[in-house]
């Protein structure tokens, strides 16, 4: 049987759809189910608000943490009145920073956590997050003029996790993120860095397997194999459990 993958969905006011009937909804771009049918999983959603996550985990094979909106900042002690902060969802940060966890009590669940999902991981396990990466590196490459998407390089080390998965230790990726790791929390180890030294993936250190990535696979995954090894892999290890 097909392994079963959850994914975190865009919270009620995340505003990646307009509907003129429906003021609140629970989404998620396809490009992330896309990549989870190709690499063999069935996807299934977990809303924030979402209370029995032991019960979705007793009958789910993997997760994968999603990007979105900023995390609120009173959750990593940082500052809510930063003037590049957008949006904030508490009801989902409260649903995911509850998964990361449950996972971790479970352990035997393989996670990847994507941009955001990332950032959840890091301050779930009492790390920080610059507020606005761009205010500490000299130039922005994470995140286009447009606000949107950009290209960059991302070294990974040899014999992590990512160094496994990813089949390479130079790969290039798609950004488009204005926050980061700031203070690493201590049960994660860094994996990749930017050209600029911002963290671009981590995993745990004890936890069979837990990876958070900063850049969105998702994006190219259909035309990039590297960034669907990401996808596959995790199935692959879904499979096991």
């Amino acid at each position: 049987m097909k392994p079963i993958i959850a994914l975190t969905s865009y919270g009620r006011y995340e505003k990646d759809l307009s509907n003129p009937w429906y003021k609140e909804h629970f989404s998620l771009p396809a490009l992330y189910i896309d990549a989870v049918r190709r690499a063999g999983g069935i996807p299934l959603l977990i809303p924030p608000g979402e209370e029995n996550l032991d019960a979705i985990l007793a009958k789910v094979d993997g997760v994968i943490v999603t990007g979105g909106a900023d995390i609120h900042p009173s959750v990593y002690g940082g500052n809510s009145e930063h003037p590049q902060l957008t949006t904030f969802d508490t009801e989902r940060d409260t649903l995911e920073l509850a998964l990361v966890h449950h996972l971790l009590e479970a352990q035997n669940i393989p996670s990847l956590y994507i941009c955001r999902g990332m950032q959840i991981l890091n301050t779930a396990l009492g790390g920080t997050l610059h507020e606005h990466v761009a205010d500490s590196i000299p130039k922005d490459i994470h995140r286009g003029d447009d606000g949107v998407w950009r290209m960059h390089g991302v070294s990974i080390q040899p014999k992590t996790l990512a160094s496994e998965v990813m089949g390479s230790e130079e790969i290039s990726t798609t950004s488009g993120h204005h926050q980061a790791i700031k203070e690493l929390a201590s049960d994660l180890r860094i994996s990749a860095t930017a050209p600029d030294g911002v963290i671009e993936a981590v995993e745990h250190i004890s936890a069979p397997w837990m990876l958070g990535i900063q850049w969105h696979p998702e994006i190219t995954a259909a035309e990039d194999p590297t960034q669907q090894r990401l996808f596959d892999a995790l199935v692959q290890e879904a499979v096991k459990t």
